[in-house]
């Protein structure tokens, strides 16, 4: 399967899940974009290495990427694989020059430590597909990087059931397209996925 690289464009508090926060990737090459809910730990933990800040003591991805070096061990790819039931699947690919060894992550901690290596991250096409949105005509914000709150699960989050049953589809095209330009991309994800359920039935 062919893969498609994606970049980290914009990480901030979510507004449709409280204490969560949207992690949105995009195609290095292209106007789709990614949108992931994380926990405020993962969101804290890519924040601080983004912003080159430096903990008075090793976070987490910090003592993993010490310990790599250590044993020279590389991580040289993240790749976001899979997408099942709303969650995100990801892994590692690393190597110790000698032999390659992929490692399952969840998909923020996956992307913590891609920051850290300074490594690629992956998806496939098949994943853009089904969660990503397009965007025409955009002006992304550089990555709003607010730290705290609980953690919750990596999910596309699915519609409340009967939130958008009573619009239209026009109206949900609009309410997209609102979304769209106001950034709020895993409130678009929801209203793209009841616009694709109805053209399905």
């Amino acid at each position: 399967m062919k893969k498609v690289r994606l970049e980290i464009v914009g990480l901030s508090y979510s507004q449709t899940q409280s204490g969560a926060y949207a992690l949105v990737l995009g195609e290095s090459t292209g106007s789709r974009r990614l949108p992931i809910i994380i926990g405020g730990f993962e969101a804290q933990a890519i924040a601080i290495e983004l912003e080159k800040m430096t903990p008075t003591r090793p976070l987490t991805h910090d003592l993993f990427k010490a310990f790599s070096e250590t044993f020279s061990i590389e991580v040289t790819e993240i790749l976001i694989y899979n997408l099942v039931e709303g969650i995100f699947y990801a892994k590692l690919v690393c190597t110790d020059g000698t032999r390659e060894v992929e490692i399952d992550a969840r998909t923020s901690d996956a992307i913590a430590l891609a920051v850290r290596f300074n490594c690629p991250i992956y998806t496939y096409e098949f994943i853009l597909k089904s969660a990503g949105i397009v965007l025409d005509d955009e002006t992304l914000p550089s990555n709003e990087n607010t730290i705290a709150a609980a953690p919750t699960e990596e999910t596309v989050s699915s519609n409340p059931e009967g939130e958008y049953q009573s619009k239209s589809t026009e109206e949900l095209k609009n309410l997209l397209q609102t979304a769209l330009d106001d950034e709020q991309y895993e409130l678009a994800s929801k209203i793209r996925d009841e616009i694709n359920n109805r053209k399905q039935s």
